[in-house]
Formats: structure tokens, sequence, C-alpha cells
């Protein structure tokens, strides 16, 4: 008998069970531990960096706008990962993920992870215009364009997900139910189809290779002019300004874009120890980009004394912007 979707009639799994990170089942207790303080100071990181771009008058610039939405973005992909770690350090019937909950937590990984991909595009092009185009920029980047182009982002991130989340769930899984990873991602749970998962990978590595190679050559064009604008200034304090403000975000992006392509260029990777490189962008990384934006950012640091102090530290008038 064959399904509507043209497969073999077999067993349907119900569920899957997560093998986690290589070496955390020897000391589950005190791999809880860490990752509970990581978890808990991404969430506190970025809510405070998101609060204080809500509240602050003086962070209304569009920069401080994408900003905004890479520490919710970040709060967000750290919470689809790690409390199901968490879950599965404390006990082994938290390493137990649903099929749908499996389909779920795939579709909102990608969709997180591909909207930030485009969100640092887009904060590229933002240091671009500012720099390198400053009398174009306050029209090029008025409060609409901004929340368009941050729309523009959540939406293809959206339609970029759907259709992974799409193809891999389409195929039959009538077991084995082992995950060989720590979360439910393309490559380790297509490797558990009853299926040919060729057209698959195919798919999976030009569409996730073109979008990746896409944005980094956007950022990197960007990055070119932006360099070259800078070393034109004549002052020293403003090239400093200028770079400070641009190495917070080349920095992340460095650290969001190097782990994957330890993955995704190597679908058939096998074992646990496989999921290590996408610790650095699941969960390393949400925590340190509100430490690197923080202390590269003199304004960002103003604007967090005075939510957490009410006021008492407001700069002096007339201080420059960083």
């Amino acid at each position: 008998m064959v399904t509507e979707t043209g497969y073999p009639n077999r067993t349907v799994v119900k569920h899957f069970l997560l093998e986690g990170l290589m070496y955390t089942g020897e000391h589950p207790s005190l791999f809880f531990l860490i990752f509970l303080l990581i978890y808990s100071i991404t969430l506190t990181g970025n809510l405070l960096i998101l609060l204080a771009v809500g509240s602050d008058p003086h962070l209304r610039s569009p920069m401080y706008h994408f900003l905004g939405h890479l520490s919710f973005l970040d709060a967000c992909l750290s919470t689809v990962t790690v409390p199901k770690v968490l879950a599965g350090l404390l006990t082994q019937g938290g390493k137990v993920i649903s099929f749908e909950g499996c389909a779920v937590q795939l579709y909102c990984f990608h969709f997180l992870a591909s909207t930030e991909c485009f969100l640092y595009t887009v904060m590229a092009y933002d240091r671009y215009l500012a720099i390198c185009q400053p009398l174009r920029y306050p029209v090029a980047m008025h409060r609409r364009a901004c929340a368009a182009l941050a729309g523009i982002t959540w939406a293809t991130g959206a339609v970029h997900s759907a259709t992974h989340t799409s193809l891999t769930f389409r195929l039959p899984y009538c077991g084995p139910r082992r995950v060989a990873y720590f979360f439910c991602d393309i490559p380790p749970v297509l490797k558990l189809a009853c299926a040919d998962t060729a057209v698959n990978e195919l798919v999976m590595l030009a569409n996730i290779g073109a979008v990746a190679a896409g944005c980094l050559t956007l950022i990197v064009t960007s990055y070119v002019f932006i360099v070259a604008a800078v070393l034109r200034m004549r002052t020293a304090d403003g090239r400093r300004r200028a770079f400070s403000t641009c190495s917070a975000h080349l920095t992340v992006v460095l650290l969001y874009y190097l782990p994957p392509v330890c993955i995704y260029l190597q679908p058939r990777s096998r074992g646990a120890g496989a999921g290590a490189p996408a610790v650095f962008y699941t969960i390393v990384t949400p925590m340190l980009n509100p430490f690197i934006y923080t202390l590269r950012n003199r304004e960002v640091k103003r604007a967090l004394q005075r939510l957490l102090c009410g006021g008492c530290a407001e700069p002096p008038a007339g201080s420059p912007p960083p």
C-alpha cells in the first residue's frame, strides 16, 4: 500500500530520542548548572538590551532598532534549544521529544536562525549607509524603512524555514528513533528517514548555502566600502568611533557564521559530537552578543546604567555619541 505522499505505508514514529551532547552524560549535574547559568545570562543580557532600546530616547537610531530585534532573536533562539538540553540532563525522559514537537523545534530554530542571518545583512547595510553615505542616511533609513526592513527579514525567515520543515517531514519515519544531536535539526533528522534523502540534502545545501553565502557576500562587500571610508576620515577620534561600532557587528557575524559552515557542508557527519559546533551559535553566541555590543558601544553602556539606576548615570550635556 502506498500513502498519499507516494511512500510505502510503514510504522509511523511517534517520538524521537535526542542523544544530547558528547561527554555531558558523564557529569550531567555539572553541565546542567553550566547550561542553566549560560541560559540565565543570555535571557538577562538580551532582555536588558531590549528594554534599554525600547525605553531610552537616546537609542532611537536605526542601528539600535535592529539591535533590539537581534536581542529578541538571540533570546528566542536560545530558548528553542537550551530548555530541552536541560531537561535531557535531568532525566532520561527529558530527552524524548514527540514527532510534532520535533517538527516545531526544527521550524522555530531555522526560522529564528535564518531571520538572524538576514538581520545581520540589514545591519551591515545600515552601517554602510551611515558611514559611506551620511547625507543620504536620514532619508534612506527613516522609521518606516527600518520597520519594513525588519519585517522583511522576519517574513523571509518564516518562508525559508517552512520550506525546509515541509521537505524534511514529508518523508516517512519508521525507525530508528535516536537523533544524534541535542535538538531536532535537518541533517540528523534526515538520517532517520525511511526513504532516499539525496534530494533533501541537495536542496538543503543549495538553499542554506545560497542564503549564507549571499548574506555573507553582502556583509563583506559593505565592510570593504566601510573600511575604505573610515580610512579616509581625517580625525583619529572619528576613525576610532566608526571602527568601535563596526567591530562589534563583525565579531558577532564571525561567531555566527563559522559553526554552521562546519555543520551544513557535512550533512552526513555522525555522532552526538557533531553537534558541538552548533553549541557556539545556538547557546554561546546569544550569550556573548549583549556583552560584545555593550563593551564596544558607549551609548548602550549609558542606556543600561540609566535603566538600572533610574537616570543616575545621565551623560553630560553635549557629549558626543560613540
